[in-house]
């Protein structure tokens, strides 16, 4: 989509009556999801002291109405403005002003004058982060299913899958830090234009050989982003927390590899019939695996519970492996088994919980993850390297 032009006035001078109480949720966000950005916390608390701001939440669909996308749509059209005055708190405008008493004027001036292009994308746009940090747990993810399994022919379908950053799983440099001070590299090192992504290790360190070969990759979403496409490439940029130089960069980086390689995104409505059409194709050698993350949080109950029905049924009648990277609370985790408690300093709303499923045997916990990959602690058996500098 274009952003659209910036309206003259407010239209919100008043609270409607029977709007959604919102301060709540973005309260609740500030303390929970984004502790590591002063920034966003502060705008937080600043939009629940004025309702009139939150009011432009009701044009979200429910299924994407969260604080992140309303903050993804102010850091957009900041991005548009540099030289207001919201934007001198952005650092990844070059604003290197700090949190203060002025930041809620700035905030809702901002907001008055940019209204109509701020709903448009609040009505048109969803939280798509495409996080690339996540491979650095789905790369010794899949080295595992390869292993434990017996089936090193994979093919990935990733559900949610955004920009479908994380189907190049294989086409990124890791570097993985042990808590003794030994690190392995691994995946397309010989590649230097390709993101390097680090990411703190607790637990057997992986492999540096991949172990696992990509034969074919599929991904999937309501409304899926492509990264030739420059306005798509911009809201990514968007989603992204202002003050993460590192993961903007890296994105950045991610993107020239997507557009390069140009693996398949598809938009679908029902991204599970999509793929029960994708494994008609594949091979009879080759192993499909399910992949999602942070994908179930906007689910409703309900409709998660209808989504582990229907893969359940696919693993059972078509051998599918299933491996998920969710919060606990939407990990659908068995109350009756065993899980080492999850990493001290994160918090119940933001670790992530990495299993994996097949059909006739229990889920296996494989990790616990910071929900941008920047630590992990690996609790399944096996797959330590022996190349550890």
């Amino acid at each position: 989509m274009t952003f659209l032009p910036a309206a003259a006035s407010s239209t919100f001078a008043t609270v409607p009556p029977g709007r959604a109480d919102w301060a709540a949720p973005f309260l609740r966000f500030a303390e929970q999801d984004c502790p590591e950005d002063p920034l966003y916390q502060a705008l937080c608390r600043a939009l629940a002291a004025q309702p009139a701001l939150l009011t432009l939440m009701d044009e979200a669909p429910p299924e994407q109405a969260r604080p992140n996308l309303y903050l993804a749509a102010v850091h957009a059209l900041v991005m548009a403005a540099p030289q207001s005055a919201l934007a001198g708190y952005f650092p990844s405008v070059g604003g290197q002003r700090l949190p203060d008493e002025a930041l809620a004027g700035a905030l809702a001036g901002f907001v008055a004058v940019h209204e109509t292009a701020l709903r448009a994308l609040l009505r048109q746009r969803a939280t798509q982060t495409n996080e690339i940090g996540r491979c650095a747990l789905l790369w010794p993810a899949l080295q595992h299913l390869a292993r434990a399994g017996g089936r090193q022919r994979l093919a990935l379908f990733d559900f949610g899958c955004s920009a479908g950053l994380n189907l190049g799983v294989d086409a990124y440099r890791y570097r993985f830090l042990g808590e003794d001070g030994r690190a392995v590299e691994a995946g397309a090192l010989e590649d230097l234009a390709s993101p390097q992504i680090s990411c703190r290790w607790q637990g057997m360190l992986p492999a540096a050989q991949a172990g696992f070969e990509l034969v074919r990759r599929q991904g999937v979403d309501l409304s899926p982003l492509h990264a030739a496409e420059p306005d798509d490439a911009r809201w990514l940029l968007a989603c992204l927390w202002p003050h993460d130089r590192e993961r903007r960069e890296r994105l950045q980086s991610a993107l020239a590899v997507a557009r390069a390689r140009d693996w398949p995104v598809q938009g679908a409505a029902d991204g599970l019939a999509l793929l029960e059409a994708w494994l008609d194709d594949l091979p009879p050698d080759v192993q499909p695996v399910l992949f999602h993350s942070w994908v179930l949080y906007y689910f409703q109950a309900a409709d998660r519970h209808r989504f582990g029905q229907r893969v359940q049924r696919l693993m059972e009648e078509r051998g599918l492996w299933w491996l998920s990277a969710e919060s606990l609370a939407d990990s659908d985790w068995p109350a009756d088994a065993a899980l080492p408690p999850r990493p001290e300093g994160v918090s119940a709303g933001s670790a992530t919980l990495w299993q994996w499923r097949r059909a006739g045997q229990a889920p296996q916990a494989l990790a616990w993850s910071h929900p941008h990959g920047r630590f992990a602690h690996w609790l399944a058996s096996g797959g330590a390297s022996k190349d550890a500098a």
